[in-house]
């Protein structure tokens, strides 16, 4: 082989890798990315350790989506896994363990397990935007998240957190795929 093939077929190899690395790059950038849960604040939906698949692009198309489970910028520092619950103009109260959005009741099967296997108590407690927040309202623009682990969840219940920004919004969390035994779509429902 000559040496200008050899060159040639060198800067061909170097070409192909450097392409691919950006392309590497440019999708884990601006269309999937890779997350790690941390903590139980969404069980039985995932799992502290549960590896997933965000799709950052689908929110530039669509509006977030009541049950969508969403990642979003909680802090500079942190992001956090959270279920939608209220969307722009909504009103959001829970009494006796049902949501009620906008005044009608709304059916949250994501939970219904969890319910039937509490010997005592309510899975959520009790609360309206206007007694956590002095608003009736979601905002403009605004989102209200919540865990499936009610009881143990930092969330817009908690005012640190609050309504969150659809700006903060990562994207939309659309596969779990380690462990390989909980491997799947993650559902609204």
């Amino acid at each position: 082989m000559s040496q200008k093939k050899k060159r040639s077929e060198a800067f061909a190899w170097i070409r192909a890798l450097t392409l691919s690395v950006l392309i590497v790059i440019l999708v884990r950038t601006f269309i999937l990315g890779n997350y790690i849960v941390d903590g139980p604040s969404m069980k039985p939906t995932l799992y502290n350790g549960d590896r997933l698949i965000v799709n950052k692009l689908n929110y530039e198309f669509a509006q977030p989506q009541r049950f969508d489970v969403v990642i979003f910028h909680a802090t500079k520092t942190d992001d956090y896994v959270k279920r939608v619950i209220g969307l722009p103009g909504d009103t959001i109260q829970y009494k006796n363990d049902q949501l009620y959005v906008n005044g009608k009741a709304v059916a949250e099967p994501f939970l219904d397990k969890e319910k039937r296997s509490m010997l005592v108590g309510q899975l959520t407690w009790d609360f309206s935007l206007k007694e956590l927040t002095g608003k009736t309202r979601v905002p403009e623009g605004m989102l209200w998240v919540m865990g499936d682990n009610r009881q143990n969840s930092t969330d817009s219940r908690v005012p640190e957190i609050g309504f969150i920004s659809e700006k903060k919004v990562v994207g939309k969390v659309d596969l779990r795929y380690w462990p390989l035994n909980r491997f799947g779509i993650i559902h609204r429902d």
